[in-house]
């Protein structure tokens, strides 16, 4: 079997950044697991172990457009400290906030004073070029809740239906997915 649409890859991996720096690893930890062709991890990485078989080792660079996007200026702004939840923030801290259409993100404090608080918006890594070393480890068919669902399921991830269609559509486990 081959890595394709709609089957469950198994990987190790070591992400690094320009400089050689290491951003992530599975080492240590069990194999990430996911969903291929259902954007549960990011598209230039997808792309590099599509046709790959268990085994198999990729090295491979992705641009900022493939991961994790180029850096939008607007995504950074200010906010009120008032605005905020009571007690102290620090830079670097991450907050769950709604744009102006109702949607939530993740911002990141990335200026703090007395006063006000600056905000990011884009994903940590936007506008780096991420270096990924990866294997391949094991390849199976996708459940049919897995497909429905567009992530897999391990031991770790429970849900019923009705908690799924609380979540919304594309739902997103966090701790288990990437």
């Amino acid at each position: 079997m081959t890595v394709g649409k709609d089957v469950v890859v198994s990987i190790s991996y070591t992400l690094k950044d320009d400089s050689g720096e290491i951003l992530d690893s599975s080492e240590g930890q069990d194999d990430l697991a996911y969903l291929h062709g259902h954007d549960n991890i990011v598209a230039g990485l997808e792309e590099a172990l599509e046709g790959k078989s268990v085994g198999d080792s990729v090295t491979t660079s992705v641009s900022p457009e493939k991961g994790y996007g180029i850096r939008n200026d607007e995504l950074v702004f200010k906010v009120s400290r008032d605005k905020l939840p009571d007690g102290e923030i620090e830079l670097g801290m991450q907050f769950a906030a709604q744009d102006k259409d109702g949607n939530q993100q993740v911002v990141t404090a990335a200026e703090v004073t007395d006063k006000t608080v600056t905000l990011d918006g884009n994903h940590p890594l936007a506008g780096q070029t991420l270096h990924f070393d990866v294997s391949i480890s094991n390849i199976r068919e996708a459940e049919s809740m897995e497909l429905d669902h567009g992530h897999i399921h391990d031991p770790e991830h429970q849900h019923d239906c009705a908690e799924y269609n609380q979540c919304g559509e594309h739902h997103q486990c966090g701790e288990h997915h990437q």
